[in-house]
C-alpha cells in the first residue's frame, strides 16, 4: 500500500480550506518589506499584504524555503512511512527554490541513506494559483486511487500549457519592483496607458498597451483569444485578482466570451503582487503545449 504526501511552497495561494482539505504539505516563504520579515500564510492574508504594499516604502524581497527545510519535511515523511511524495516547486528561473529541493534530496541521502522515499520532484514553470490549482487536482486525484506517475504526467503536461494574461491598473510598484523603468512608469501614468503583459514559464512581456482602466478586460481577453488551445472546444480559465471588485467585469466578459463561469477566482499573492502591485488581475488559460 503506497503512502503518498504532496508538498508545495507558500507562492501556491492554495486557500487554507483546500489545503486542509487534501492534506497537502505547504512550506513558507519569508517576506521582507521595509525591514520587518513576516512568514507567509502565517503572519499575514492576501489583504493584509495588499495594504502592506500600498503603504510601503520599499520593495519585497523574499527568502526562498531553504534546503535544509525541505530535507526537514523530507526526513518526516521517511519517519512515517510515506513511499512517495510528489513535491510542486514555484518557477525555477524565478526562484531558487527548486535548486534547494534538489540539494535537500543529495542532504537526504547522506543522514538517511537506505530511505525508499520515492521523491518526485516538479518544476511548474509558473507561479501563484497558476499552479497551486493543479497541485489541488492532483491531491484530489492521489485521494480517489489514481497511480502517482500518471497523476505527475499530468501536472506535468499542465504545466507545459498553462500561459498567463495580466495587467496592473497602477504602475507604481512595477516601476519599484524594476519590471518597467521610471520614465516608463511616468509617461504610462500620465497618459493613463494599461499594460498587457503575458507571463509564460516564467517569462514576462509586455504584449499590448491600452488607455484607462475600463479598456484593459477587453484588452486581456483578445490577447487570451489569440494564444489559447483548446482542440476539443472545451474551454477552461481561471481568472487572478487583487481586489475582488475589480475583476467583476472582468469576469463578466469572460462569460460572454467563452460561454461558461471561470474554473476559479483566486487572489494573487505576495509573489506576484510583489511586483504588479496590489491592483491587479489576471486570466490564465491553456495554450499550445511548449514541452
Amino acid at each position: 500500500m503506497r503512502k503518498i504526501a504532496i508538498l508545495t511552497d507558500s507562492a501556491c495561494d492554495i486557500p487554507p480550506e483546500l489545503e486542509k482539505q487534501y492534506d497537502i504539505d505547504i512550506l513558507p516563504f519569508v517576506i521582507t518589506l521595509d525591514g520587518v520579515s513576516y512568514v507567509e500564510r502565517r503572519d499575514f492574508g492576501f489583504d493584509e499584504f495588499y495594504q502592506m504594499l500600498r503603504s510601503a516604502q520599499g520593495v519585497p524581497s523574499t527568502a526562498q524555503v531553504t534546503a535544509i527545510q525541505f530535507c526537514e519535511q523530507y526526513c518526516k515523511y521517511v519517519d512515517e512511512g510515506y513511499t512517495d511524495v510528489v513535491h510542486v516547486t514555484i518557477n525555477s528561473t524565478g526562484s531558487g527554490t527548486h535548486d534547494a529541493a534538489i540539494l535537500a534530496q543529495n542532504m537526504l541521502r547522506e543522514e538517511r541513506p537506505d530511505h525508499k522515499l520515492n521523491i518526485r520532484l516538479i518544476d511548474s514553470h509558473t507561479y501563484s494559483y497558476v499552479y497551486g490549482a493543479p497541485v489541488v487536482q492532483a491531491a484530489r486525484r492521489l485521494r480517489n486511487g489514481a497511480e502517482v506517475g500518471y497523476v505527475c504526467a499530468e501536472l506535468e503536461a499542465a504545466f507545459a500549457r498553462q500561459e498567463i494574461i495580466l495587467s496592473a491598473f497602477s504602475l507604481k510598484q512595477m516601476k519599484k519592483s524594476g519590471r518597467i523603468s521610471a520614465a516608463a512608469a511616468f509617461a504610462g501614468e500620465l497618459l493613463g496607458l494599461r499594460p498587457i503583459i503575458s507571463l509564460i514559464d516564467g517569462v514576462t512581456k509586455v504584449e499590448d498597451k491600452v488607455r484607462g482602466d475600463a479598456a484593459v478586460p477587453a484588452a486581456m481577453i483578445k490577447q487570451v483569444r489569440k494564444r489559447m488551445d483548446y482542440p476539443d472546444g472545451d474551454v477552461h480559465y481561471m481568472l487572478g485578482c487583487t481586489d475582488i471588485p475589480n475583476v467583476k467585469e472582468l469576469e463578466k466578459l469572460c462569460r460572454k466570451e467563452f460561454g461558461r463561469e471561470p474554473d476559479a477566482v483566486f487572489k494573487l499573492g505576495a509573489a506576484v503582487a510583489s511586483n504588479t502591485g496590489p491592483d491587479a488581475m489576471a486570466i490564465v488559460y491553456q495554450g499550445v503545449p511548449r514541452r
